[in-house]
């Protein structure tokens, strides 16, 4: 019994550290996801906003001749 403690003296750290790091890079992946998320969003609505200015000046040319 007196071998545990050291043992987990040493162990403990290890584990903290881990985790520690875990969350920082599932942080880092979310805000990734998330940051990518919006910028398609983003230039979903730059396309969208595009195609009706593009069907607008298409509609108030008029007929060519």
């Amino acid at each position: 019994m007196d071998g545990i403690l050291p043992v987990l003296a040493a162990v403990v750290p290890s584990i903290g550290v881990g985790l520690i790091f875990w969350f920082v890079m599932r942080a880092v992946v979310n805000a990734d996801r998330n940051e990518r998320r919006a910028i398609a969003r983003f230039e979903a609505q730059e396309r969208a906003g595009a195609a009706a200015a593009a069907r607008e000046k298409k509609e108030n040319a008029g007929p060519t001749v």
